[in-house]
């Protein structure tokens, strides 16, 4: 049995689950290792196995996952709100006391006071609880949080805690908690929890021991001492001396047992065993219980020895386990207990706290680091401890608290609701805010939810905090979040003459109020709204409006101010006169500035003494990038930074005190900027085509790509950083677009002289100043303490611990606290002094960002370089950069200098002088080519300008389009680059290369776009000719071969023979798409040229179509198609998304391949296996011809169409096949319309080829499940039948050829029905076509979705007329007819009768007249189906107000005893209102319906209507006025957990399902959560599905018929895996014998449907192993 119940542990009979238990998902661990104290030392043990540890003496370590319900604690109150008590418990938990879980009495007192009229003298939590009070609390319930964190449930409900106790059990002396009960004259009853005891407390004991008058309220909690039992503990006497009560303890002659033990009880115990982890001790001879290590004194840690005699109190019991916790703590063990729910220190949740030592830990790698940062978390008062976190995820946050959040600050949230009064705002996990409706935009929103969804990310200010309730207002309008106008956060702020944004709150006759920020307000005085005389304010200014006041009169004591719009709207006031700068832009500021505020992006500072406020970015505290870090880490707020520079002055006062903004020429406005004018700027943004340098005064420039530096770069983002200093160099200006271009190539840039030593100098005096800022502030100490040294040790041996070595300090690094030394001997060694001009060979010894530390020969002299030569220098590759190890050529320019501390300043060389090239290097390039030489290389890109080589060294070369093909072979209108393909090999001759040195190309009118290291051509006749020879030799008139170079917004085209010459236009890509439009229908050519099947070329898209794919216009006025399944190599859903019109297919990623032509349309391709033979497998392969498909092969293709002969999928651009109704469903479909809606076209499928006629073309599919192992493409939600195959197809064939026999033997009866019938009726009118027997047909079923323009099917005509009487002598035929065709007449004369009587007996033919149908409404005036049909008579033609009529007077004829029938008439008649009429009309209809039908049909089709309507809003209404007014309803529930789950809203559906729980009786619980959860398989999310079925049938694992539809389920949304796993634990349940054989039998035909051989005979296995179990019980 052990092993059976291992190996099916939900089966069976031998366990049996006792009780449920949440399981707590945390998503992350707080632990910066990962390290869990308690998790391996109880993993997986039972009761029994926790208990025999216990009797080993094993220290149990308590955590939230031992927390169960019942479970018995000591609290702490924290904090009390109106509603609920916030309570800290042992080990750092933290629980909720809601005011409904506090007695009996305070429950129903409430009841009677919300029922009354009166709420004034409601007594809330703050009246009977107040932090830092002791209290007995129960584990009422668990559950998971938000976020997977544990919510505990509490309650001090005297029933629950005394629950134990009993009045025999009582005894003198016994401490005991309860709520007062009631209060009486001269005491109060209070609430001990014991049936059959009531308990007195007198009124002067309360009064004398607590030394107050208040009296105590009802459900007030109270710890109190039994003094004296009467009655058999009937009537016993409470005292509530605190003394009395911090001294009794609990001892055994009182009774007590684990059963009834209580939390607060003081014991006296002896300690048994001391552990690590805390104490083990013995109390009243029967009990042990443990100390946790909190719980110890800590200055008695050491007293602590077995045997020692403690008295302790009892924290915690857990009755399951024996579990007993206890305190040795004094501050619950003395007199009037009360612990204080905040440190002495003070409340210091949410700081960041440094330098914090780990005093121990279960593991070494967690305290091999000395010190940590850390955040405080939480305090636990129960424990006088603080709880940390080591993630920096949380200590990075920038507010962890409401308390970190000021008003007028800038934060980023994300939307979560949106209410009527406004939007909610989540800041944090823990910290939301509001924004009230009138902040959510500068203007009043009428419709906010088109403008703000659910999880969008919004930027906000806060308008106010208030952080002890927990309250946080927003602000979304534009004007005050971006606001640079000084912020209002105080009356004192504002002071007169100040200007700032407020919002008006309220519109009065005499004046505006304003608010700004805190509840700061002010009074805009009538006479002070505008310079325009105003009467009524109301009809200029609106509530929520935000303008610029500025301040006339100020009184921070009364807190009043006066307000002027005029003012504000007057040009410069005093205040903009105070906040200019009296030194100009681009000018050393002498006035020092305060820094107010730090923040990642850059400080806060006012310009002393007028406080001006301004901003200096981060990038802007140092020329140096390496710098910043540094400054930004020593500046704190206070600090007065002086010898700044002011570069901008429009929206808010920036200044920098970059050093380099001084030298440099400033602009001031773009009419002063001049082509050649050298600036000095620094990088705003880095986008993929250059960079964008700013300037002084706001003026920024483009760098393009290739202007950017002297050598070609593939990637802007590695050559500059975003606030780099550089020197720009203006090379063009835009004057009507007021747009200028810059180069920062160092080859056209000029350094100013002395600028690397400058720039050197200025760098070491800015490290030296933060030194000393630290050395202020003391630091210094702290940095050096955590110093550890780096020793660079080289070809020195071996160092062993102890040994003592001699280093010379390289570098100090403040920030990592670490000191770079160098041990070396030539650097130890004695100094050699060094003459000025003299030049030594230099090694780099270490490199620290923007400085470079060298050794000078065997002088053993250090100095310190710049690590860039030049503002603008790029380093593309690690081997240009400078690093350990590498020399240098340096000269001595001042042997000791005074700013570099007595190092010398040099200048350096990071090669050897050049040499002039001789006359025989002349014509050589740099890598030993030379001009004229053939070289093979492979093709890597192939562009429409230029073909990129990859030559044999591995060196890259471009082949221009004007050196691909001979000027002779060229055709006017191709595209020469075309022919080359990417991946061939060509053979090429080298006319021009790049110098190593200067990157530049020695053909000069290469200088602008030739990229590659060397320029080849295919051809072979070359001659070296000199441009200007080249130019001289063309002549006016002259006739020469052009190639396009760009298209310009005048369709320019740049002409190049041999020599390519580029205009720079900056263009955007609309305006190029529209010019290459423009382009392509320019050209007159004639005739296709070279596109020819398999060439590339471009195209753009022209149109997109579903049936076709998409249309491409290709040069020369040729047109192109590519269909869908050539858009890619592997097809995916919806292939058309991501195409649009005008789009331009690149050759890079999708150039069309052409297949073939006829008069200039061409069949294109998209795949990249056509172009590029490196392009990624094909998925779906491209099928050229019927040759290549086989049967029984598996292929997707797109859906085509869908026609009453089946489903036709696209194969390829030629192929189609065809999938037959019967081969596309398992379902019975006898309309195609179905299959249309569900397939629209190109929707993706997989199929199954059963046959291929290679003579005709045509290919037959399959789309059956069992043919391709996916899902049906028709889902079960349709309701469709399943189509007849195998054994019931046979069955159902054979019916119907017997009643095919069957009507064949009674032919002769119809034909005399047929004579009588040809006796008595006559052709009647189209009136009389339905008989009146048709009224006792089935009734009609109306549905929401009724449709008006569905009607039967028409009378179809008679097909022979009747002839006239033979017998008139001049038309009788003189010829007698034989017997053979009189009898053929007669036949056919009773089949024309045998029709007729058909017709006239079809149920489904409907009247054409309105005589018609009142004639049949004689006859059955109670069909509803009449009725109806009467109406659609009429609304076929458009007569809306006859068919009300109609519906009127059934509704008066039909009796109402139909009620069906009734409410079948209504329906039609909302659905015809629906339709037709108006909001109102509706309405009315639907008010009138209710009265006379019951309201619950009414309601559900009434919104179903809506559904079908696509009126959403509507319907989700209605849906919420059904569950108020149905809710024992659950049908209603249903409905509405339905739609909102059809709408996408499985978040609302999930609420629905508690709110139903909550309405509808308990039995009915099971039932809701499983259709809920069969709801979530079809329309919402399978995997919450499972989930809800999985915890249903964990709690009632008997319910058998919830198991069938659960396997049902998983079986058409599951996998194999899930689904075995279900059966498994289906065949293990604990029912009967019966019920298990039947769910074997459908696990075996599961297994023989989608299984294999082996699953197959293991479920037998499994079978044949419970009958062995079962014995002769499952044997019958």
């Amino acid at each position: 049995m052990a092993s059976l119940e291992e190996d099916f542990p939900r089966g069976g009979t031998a366990k049996k689950p006792t009780e449920s238990k949440i399981v707590v998902q945390r998503t992350e661990v707080d632990n910066l290792f990962q390290v869990e104290l308690n998790s391996s030392l109880f993993c997986g043990t039972t009761v029994t196995e926790m208990l025999h540890c216990f009797s080993l003496d094993m220290f149990f370590i308590f955590s939230p996952q031992n927390v169960k319900e019942g479970m018995l604690m000591l609290g702490c109150v924290k904090e009390v709100t109106d509603f609920e008590v916030t309570v800290g418990l042992p080990c750092g938990l933290q629980g909720f006391l809601s005011i409904n879980n506090i007695s009996d009495s305070y429950t129903k007192l409430l009841s009677e006071q919300l029922d009354s009229a009166d709420t004034e003298e409601i007594c809330s939590l703050p009246h009977l609880f107040y932090p830092s009070m002791v209290i007995r609390c129960l584990v009422v319930k668990l559950d998971v949080a938000r976020g997977g964190s544990l919510s505990i449930q509490l309650s001090v409900n005297p029933k629950l805690l005394n629950k134990a106790l009993t009045s025999s059990s009582l005894k003198a002396g016994i401490v005991l908690s309860g709520c007062v009960d009631s209060v009486e004259d001269h005491g109060y009853i209070v609430d001990i929890g014991i049936s059959g005891s009531k308990a007195f407390l007198p009124k002067q004991v309360v009064e004398d021991k607590h030394n107050n008058s208040e009296e105590l309220k009802v459900g007030q909690y109270v710890t109190c001492q039994v003094e004296e039992i009467k009655n058999d503990g009937r009537v016993v006497r409470l005292s509530v001396n605190p003394h009395t009560i911090a001294q009794a303890c609990a001892e055994s002659k009182q009774g007590w047992n684990l059963t009834n033990l209580l939390p607060g009880l003081l014991v006296k115990a002896k300690i048994k065993k001391v552990t690590k982890h805390g104490l083990i001790l013995d109390f009243m001879s029967s009990f042990s219980g443990q100390v946790d290590f909190l719980h110890m004194e800590p200055e008695q840690a050491s007293d602590y020895t077995e045997g020692t005699e403690v008295q302790a109190c009892v924290l915690y019991v857990e009755q399951s386990t024996r579990l007993v916790g206890l305190s040795l703590r004094s501050y619950l063990l003395q007199p009037g207990t009360r612990v204080d729910p905040t440190p002495a220190c003070g409340d210091r949740i949410g700081e960041v706290v440094k330098g914090c030592k780990m005093i121990s830990a279960n593991e070494n790698r967690v305290q091999a680091i000395p010190e940590h940062t850390c955040r405080i978390l939480d305090y636990s008062p129960m424990d006088q401890i603080h709880f940390v976190t080591l993630r920096r995820s949380v200590i990075e946050k920038p507010f962890f608290r409401y308390h970190d959040l000021q008003a007028g600050k800038i934060v980023e949230g994300t939307v979560s609701v949106l209410l009527n009064h406004g939007m909610v705002v989540h800041l944090s996990d823990h910290i939301k805010g509001l924004v009230p409706r009138t902040h959510l935009s500068d203007i009043v929103l009428k419709n906010p939810e088109k403008k703000y969804t659910e999880g969008m990310k919004v930027k906000c200010r806060v308008l106010s905090v208030d952080a002890e309730n927990k309250k946080l207002y927003l602000t979304r309008k534009k004007a005050m979040v971006e606001s640079s106008l000084p912020l209002f956060l105080s009356f004192s702020d504002a002071r007169p003459g100040r200007v700032s944004h407020g919002y008006i709150v309220c519109v009065k006759d005499f004046g505006c109020i304003v608010r700004f920020y805190n509840g700061v307000k002010g009074l805009v005085p009538l006479s002070e709204l505008s310079s325009e005389p105003i009467i009524s304010p109301e009809e200029i200014f609106y509530v929520g409006q935000v303008l610029k006041v500025k301040v006339l009169q100020c009184d921070p004591e009364k807190a009043k101010m006066v307000l002027s719009f005029k003012a504000a709207l007057e040009g410069e006031t005093e205040e903009d006169a105070e906040s200019h700068f009296e030194c100009e832009v681009g000018k050393v500021c002498q006035k020092q500035a305060k820094v107010l505020k730090k923040s990642v992006n850059g400080l806060e500072v006012a310009v002393l003494p007028g406080e001006i406020r301004a901003v200096l970015p981060t990038v802007h505290l140092s020329d140096h990038v390496s710098n910043g870090p540094l400054l930004w880490e020593s500046i704190q707020e206070g600090d007065n930074i002086s010898n700044l520079i002011c570069f901008s002055k429009n929206k808010q006062n920036i200044v920098s005190p970059l050093w380099s903004l001084e030298e440099g020429v400033v602009a001031k406005d773009f009419s002063e900027i001049t082509v050649g004018m050298q600036l000095i700027g620094w990088i705003k943004n880095v986008m993929s085509y250059g960079v964008f340098v700013e300037f002084p005064y706001g003026l920024v420039g483009l760098a393009p790509k290739s202007a950017m530096t002297d050598k070609f770069i593939s990637d802007t983002t590695t050559a500059f950083q975003l606030g780099q200093t550089v020197i720009a160099k203006v090379t063009n200006l835009d004057e009507e677009k007021r747009r200028f271009l810059v180069t920062l190539k160092t080859s056209e840039v000029m350094s100013p002289e002395g600028d690397a030593q400058t720039r050197l100098i200025n760098g070491l005096l800015e490290r030296g100043a933060v030194a000393e800022m630290l050395a202020l502030r003391g630091m210094h100490r702290e940095v050096f303490s955590k110093v550890k040294l780096d020793l660079h040790i080289n070809n020195c041996g071996k160092l062993t611990s102890g040994q003592k070595a001699t280093a010379v300090i390289l570098h100090v690094d403040i920030l990592s606290t670490c000191v770079h030394v160098s041990i070396l001997s030539k650097l130890v060694g004695k100094k050699k002094s060094l003459t000025e001009g003299s030049k030594y060979t230099a090694m780099v010894q270490h490199i620290d960002g923007d400085f470079a530390v060298i050794s000078l020969d065997d002088t053993a002299q250090l100095t310190v370089i710049q690590a860039r030569s030049h503002l603008n220098e790029v380093f593309l590759s690690e081997s240009e950069k400078l690093k350990a190890g590498k020399h240098l050529t340096v000269e001595v320019i001042e042997p000791s200098c005074q700013e570099l501390q007595g190092l010398p300043l040099v200048s350096w060389d990071c090669s050897a002088p050049k040499r002039q090239r001789t006359s025989s290097e002349n014509q050589t390039g740099s890598r030993g080519y030379c001009f004229g030489q053939i070289v093979q290389g492979k093709v890597r890109t192939v562009k429409p300008t230029c073909i990129q080589v990859t030559l044999e060294d591995g060196s890259t070369g471009s082949v221009h389009v004007s050196e691909v093909v001979a000027a002779e072979e060229l055709c006017l209108g191709s595209f020469p680059t075309s022919s080359v393909k990417v991946g061939s090999v060509v053979t090429a001759r080298v006319i021009g290369g790049r110098e190593a040195s200067s990157h530049r190309s020695s053909l000069p009118h290469f200088i602008s776009l030739i990229v590659d290291v060397y320029v080849i051509t295919i051809f072979c006749d070359f001659t070296a000719v000199k441009a200007k020879d080249k130019l001289k030799s063309y002549k006016v008139g002259e006739e020469i071969t052009c190639f396009v170079s760009k298209v310009s917004l005048r369709n320019v085209m740049a002409l190049h023979y041999c020599w390519l010459l580029y205009f720079f236009m900056i263009m955007s890509p609309c305006e190029i798409r529209k010019q290459l439009i423009q382009f392509l229908d320019s050209f007159g050519f004639s005739g296709v040229h070279n596109l020819e099947e398999g060439s590339v070329t471009l195209g753009i898209v022209t149109k997109i179509q579903l049936q076709v794919g998409l249309l491409v216009k290709l040069p020369f006025g040729n047109m192109g198609t590519v269909a869908v399944t050539d858009l890619a190599d592997a097809y995916r859903p919806n292939p058309l998304d991501g195409y649009r019109k005008d789009q331009l297919l690149r050759s890079v990623n999708a150039a069309p391949t052409l297949r073939g032509s006829s008069r200039g349309e061409f069949t294109l391709s998209l795949r990249p296996s056509r172009y590029d033979e490196e392009a990624k497998p094909v998925k779906d392969p491209e099928v050229s011809s019927v040759d290549k498909l086989k049967a029984g092969q598996l292929i997707r293709g797109y859906v085509k169409a869908v026609g009453e002969q089946g489903v036709f999928i696209r194969l390829s651009w030629s192929i189609t096949g065809r999938a037959q109704l019967q081969q596309s469903t398992t379902y019975f479909v006898n309309k195609q319309k179905v299959l249309s809606e569900h397939l629209p076209p190109n929707t993706l499928l997989t199929t199954k080829i059963l046959s291929i006629d290679e003579d005709e073309k045509l290919v037959d599919l399959s789309l059956l499940p069992a043919d391709t192992g996916k899902p049906d493409i028709l889902p079960e939600s349709l309701g469709l039948p399943l189509r007849l195959t195998g054994e019931a197809k046979k069955k159902h064939d054979t019916m119907k050829k017997k009643k095919r026999a069957l009507s064949e033997s009674d032919e002769v009866t119809n034909s005399l029905k047929l004579v009588l019938l040809s006796l008595f009726i006559s052709p009647p009118p189209l009136s009389q076509q339905v008989t009146p027997s048709s009224a006792g047909q089935s009734r009609l079923q109306i549905a929401a979705g009724f449709s008006w323009d569905v009607g039967l099917s028409s009378l179809k005509p008679a097909s022979a007329a009747q002839e006239g009487d033979c017998s008139d002598g001049e038309d009788q035929d003189p010829q007698k007819k034989s017997r053979h065709e009189l009898e053929q007449e007669k036949k056919a004369a009773e089949k024309v009768l045998l029709q007729r009587e058909t017709e006239l007996m079809d149920p489904n033919l409907r009247p054409q007249e309105a005589a018609a149908f009142e004639r049949l409404l004689l006859a059955s005036p109670n069909s509803s189906l009449l009725w109806l049909q009467y109406m659609a008579h009429h609304l076929q033609a458009t007569q809306i107000e006859q068919a009300r009529s109609v519906a009127e007077r059934a509704l008066k004829t039909i009796s109402f005893r139909e009620e069906q029938e009734k409410l079948n008439v209504w329906v039609a008649l909302l659905n015809l209102e629906n339709m037709y009429g108006t909001e109102e009309s509706l309405k009315k209809v639907f008010e009138r319906a209710l009265q006379f039908c019951e309201p619950v049909p009414v309601y559900q089709q009434l919104a179903d209507i809506y559904t079908k309507s696509n009126k959403t809003k509507e319907a989700e209404g209605l849906y919420k006025t059904m569950v108020k007014r149905f809710r024992q309803n659950k049908a209603v529930w249903l409905s509405y957990g339905t739609f909102l789950l059809q709408q996408g809203q499985g978040d609302a559906a999930s609420a629905v399902l508690q709110r139903a729980l909550k309405s509808l009786p308990s039995k009915e619980s099971v039932d809701v959560i499983a259709k809920f959860a069969q709801l979530e398989f079809r329309y919402g999310d399978a995997e919450k599905g499972r989930t809800m079925f999985d915890k249903v049938l964990t709690s009632y694992p008997k319910r058998t018929d919830l198991w069938s539809v659960f396997i049902d389920l998983m079986v058409k949304h599951g996998t194999q895996k899930e689904v075995r796993a279900l059966f498994d634990r289906v065949i293990h349940l604990s029912v009967s014998v019966k019920k298990i054989k039947f769910f074997f039998k459908r696990y075996l035909e599961y297994e023989k449907k989608h299984g294999t051989p082996q699953s197959i005979q293991a479920v037998k296995e499994k079978a044949m192993e419970f009958v062995e179990a079962k014995g002769t019980e499952a044997a019958k």
